[in-house]
């Protein structure tokens, strides 16, 4: 039987730094710490350790406490002022990150708790490296006033400076509220755990006292409606423990920061590998709707794709995959859902994402299947003239390397929209089956030959002999390929091998734009 280690003597003075470090590490206190498990919710030190490389978290400002004395702030114990702040190494790739501990006075912010956080992006800004907030507080703390106002929009303030210049990552993982939702919503993405996490601007007693409105906590500013109805939300996770997991997963398709390419992996999968899925979709009638998710698989090393904003605007697809082990953001129209067709929400939802891409030397590739813009009363009176831009505004103003690919149908603005050669596509293919014209070959016709099918005896027939007309001679991509707006028109089951080299031949893309502040997205 081994003999115990005694642990080694040690002076008075390093005693009690053992002695402060445990008392911070204890948190709110067991108390505290139960009613958090009891609420479905991990600890603040958990969730770094799970989210981090093992014993990689090196802490900052374990010590700092408020200064503020008011309403018995002065005789109460706040442990690490209620956040956690440091840097650690994920994927063996360093991060500064801070995690608010909800035990700690419901881990609201003072002015102490905000200048930790603050210091804690200084950092990630001079280091160069991706920030992440683990978010769970009640909000601003009370007891010290404007000061707690103050700490926000200093946060806020470094939001905005990161901002495109080292990636932002937040995990609301428990409540986020009034002026604590900006932070985040200034960041690059949102997730957001099933049951435990909420955010809203105001809370559901102050709704009912203002609008009559009933409502809870979940249908207000839950994982669901953020996700699914407002689109604040990007990624959202069953537990915890899984959202840790897509935090990893997301990072390994980033770069460190904007002056970094994202790392590349070894080559999983054949690079000349061809699909005779895609050749089937390519045979589908073009009224045929298809799940554009199978076409991603396909072009995709390992059929992998990391799905961005899942659950919301679903007639438009974003997301990242890897191509022969390189990062590549993908934006693709859903023909299952409103027919691939762009409306508002599709439209934001795309701008932001190539607006991420681009700021971070991730290569966009565009899968179209448009047949326009959505049209209604919702649609014109909500602005989709002027928030339908900032999809056109996005793919103009990016200058990483664009490969595009009509799968079927691309009419109207939307084909000019939808990274198209005219607003500096780098390389456009189509498919043998594609259609590109102003408008659909029925409604075209129905306009051009309105007076000889009223006179017509059989039109059902002339109509027919029309249309197919109009497309041979419009909608055919070889018209769109004899004025070089298409590249090369490819077989559908070669679409993964030659986006692959259009990409490598692109890597060393440079584009010189001119000299500006910034210009003015049609917000």
């Amino acid at each position: 039987m081994s003999e115990k280690k005694e642990r080694p003597l040690v002076s008075p003075k390093t005693q009690v730094l053992f002695d402060k470090k445990a008392k911070v590490e204890a948190g709110g206190g067991p108390e505290r710490r139960a009613a958090q498990k009891a609420s479905g919710k991990l600890g603040a030190r958990e969730r770094i350790d799970l989210l981090v490389d093992d014993d990689s978290f090196e802490e900052i400002d374990a010590l700092v406490e408020t200064r503020a004395t008011d309403f018995g702030l002065d005789k109460k114990y706040m442990a690490a002022d209620g956040v956690i702040t440091g840097f650690a190494r994920i994927n063996g790739r360093p991060v500064c990150l801070y995690a608010q501990d909800f035990t700690v006075v419901g881990g609201s912010l003072g002015l102490a708790h905000a200048m930790k956080i603050c210091k804690a992006m200084d950092m990630a800004i001079t280091a160069g490296v991706p920030v992440i907030g683990l978010c769970d507080s009640g909000g601003a703390r009370i007891q010290e006033g404007v000061e707690s106002l103050g700490g926000y929009a200093e946060i806020f303030y470094r939001n905005v400076d990161a901002s495109g210049y080292v990636p932002q990552i937040s995990a609301i993982l428990g409540p986020c509220a009034g002026g604590a939702v900006y932070s985040p919503a200034l960041t690059d993405f949102i997730f957001m755990v099933e049951g435990t996490s909420h955010m809203f601007i105001t809370g559901p007693d102050v709704v009912k006292a203002a609008t009559g409105e009933t409502c809870d906590f979940e249908t207000l500013g839950g994982a669901d409606t953020h996700s699914r109805l407002s689109g604040v939300c990007h990624f959202t996770a069953g537990s915890e423990h899984d959202c840790f997991r897509q935090i990893r997963e997301l990072l390994d398709f980033l770069p460190q920061n904007c002056r970094e390419k994202p790392k590349s992996v070894m080559p999983s999968d054949d690079s000349k590998r061809e699909s005779d899925v895609l050749e089937r979709v390519g045979e589908l009638e073009s009224k045929k709707a298809y799940k554009i998710h199978e076409v991603i698989w396909e072009i995709a090393d390992g059929h992998r794709f990391f799905e961005v904003q899942k659950g919301f605007a679903r007639n438009l697809v974003a997301g990242f995959i890897r191509l022969d082990g390189e990062s590549i953001g993908v934006v693709a129209n859903n023909p299952q859902v409103l027919s691939g067709a762009l409306d508002i929400d599709a439209s934001e939802k795309g701008a932001r994402f190539i607006n991420f891409c681009d700021s971070f030397n991730i290569p966009l590739l565009t899968l179209v299947d448009v047949p326009g813009y959505w049209p209604g009363l919702e649609q014109e009176h909500g602005g989709i003239i002027r928030r339908g831009a900032k999809l056109l505004y996005s793919f103009c103003r990016a200058t990483v390397p664009k490969v595009t690919v009509v799968l079927r149908k691309a009419y109207g603005g939307a084909y000019d929209v939808m990274s198209s050669k005219h607003i500096r596509g780098d390389m456009n293919f189509a498919w043998p089956c594609a259609e590109i014209a102003v408008m659909g070959p029925q409604g075209a016709v129905n306009i051009l030959y309105k007076a000889e099918l009223k006179a017509a005896r059989d039109p059902e027939k002339l109509r027919s002999e029309l249309v197919q007309q109009y497309v041979d001679k419009f909608a055919s991509p070889f018209q769109a390929a004899k004025r070089g707006y298409i590249d090369e028109i490819i077989e559908a089951r070669k679409t993964r091998p030659k986006v692959i080299r259009a990409f490598n031949f692109l890597k060393g893309k440079k584009v010189e734009r001119l000299p500006k502040k910034h210009g003015n997205i049609p917000l």
